[in-house]
């Protein structure tokens, strides 16, 4: 796949509010040209000849300029038009350990800039599948960890009743709590794919049921998730109790550990996944701390021997076929980050989780 773009010029408009700073201006339809189809796309629109939004080519528009959107695609209020949506929630007052998850969404998005229109890896085209775009961030409430999960929820109610999917850019795991709240609303309980160094189902911690440690367990009592279609990966650490996981496997989670994923490939894994998630809704929830620490040391409770980038894409990759109603992508914590590598997973998974949606389009 290569871009071959002709009669072209760039141009920059007011930013009028809006993250999309640039349009391409052309007196002639540009053409992306593949060995198999050629797909016309309008640069004026930045979308294709089938209203796609398209994100411009580091070719022709430099990565370093305009504001930074998820991918530079295009910015709008709201999720009404749209198939998916990366939307930013950005807090850390849950956190039990090193915060800065608050700045993670921001860096995501400023990483995210190497992020291209295809995956060279599955040959998945999101940008010809679904109308995508960055809808800003939910203005939470940093003094106020209730307050900020009552903005979430109804913030993703009103998401996921235009039908579009949210792709969550976090702040800490918290938020997994009240978007769950409002997925089950519209889906019924879900199935959860949960990749992660801690299972999150404590019941209290220092007195206090809402945080990042105990989303799943709030979720479980309120009937969020069908327990028979949870599993949780990459789980390890020290732990309160010989058995740290007692409670998930309890409840009828799959705990896979993350000595079960040492140097070995998960596909294998996923493929028994798929068949236990079926057709129901899923959910699929990733924090940062499933990789090890030397591959993403910007993280609030980083444990060693961990997932590898590989395994973690693998994972997600894994999920393809499966009926996704959401997705999250968590804690990343900027100033632990010195080299900005954890955002640029962060981002890189992102897309991968936007690339194994329903009704995306595979060459």
């Amino acid at each position: 796949m290569f871009s071959c773009w002709r009669n072209f010029n760039i141009s920059r408009r007011a930013a009028s509010g809006a993250a999309d700073l640039f349009s391409l201006r052309t007196r002639q339809t540009a053409c992306v040209c593949s060995d198999r189809r050629t797909v016309c796309i309008n640069p004026n629109r930045q979308s294709s000849g089938k209203r796609y939004n398209v994100p411009p080519s580091a070719e022709f528009v430099a990565r370093v300029s305009g504001i930074p959107t998820m991918a530079k695609l295009p910015f709008q209020d709201t999720a009404e038009g749209l198939d998916a949506a990366f939307v930013g929630v950005p807090i850390d007052t849950g956190t039990s350990n090193r915060p800065g998850a608050r700045f993670g969404p921001r860096q995501i998005r400023v990483e995210s800039a190497m992020l291209r229109a295809y995956n060279s890896g599955t040959r998945a085209a999101p940008y010809e599948s679904l109308m995508v775009a960055d809808i800003g961030d939910v203005n939470v409430n940093v003094y106020d960890l209730k307050d900020t999960c009552k903005r979430i929820r109804e913030a993703y109610r009103k998401i996921l009743a235009t039908g579009c999917i949210p792709l969550t850019m976090g702040g800490d795991h918290t938020i997994a709590y009240p978007i769950l709240q409002a997925v089950a609303e519209k889906y019924g309980p879900v199935g959860l794919v949960h990749v992660d160094a801690h299972t999150d189902t404590s019941d209290v911690v220092l007195g206090e049921k809402i945080g990042h440690g105990t989303p799943f367990r709030r979720c479980v009592e309120e009937g969020l998730l069908d327990c028979k279609r949870v599993v949780q990966i990459g789980l390890r650490g020290t732990g309160y109790s010989a058995d740290s996981y007692e409670w998930s496997r309890a409840q009828g989670f799959r705990v896979v550990q993350a000595e079960e994923c040492w140097f070995k490939s998960l596909a294998p894994l996923m493929a028994e996944v798929r068949a236990q998630m079926g057709k129901g809704p899923v959910y699929l929830s990733f924090d940062i701390d499933a990789l090890d620490p030397g591959f993403a040391p910007g993280t609030g409770t980083p444990e060693i021997a961990g997932l590898t980038p590989i395994q973690g894409v693998e994972i997600i990759r894994g999920c393809r076929g499966l009926n996704l109603v959401g997705c999250d992508l968590v804690e990343v914590s900027p100033p632990y980050d010195t080299t900005g590598n954890t955002a640029l997973t962060g981002a890189n998974l992102l897309f991968e989780m936007l690339c194994v949606l329903p009704k995306i389009k595979y060459y």
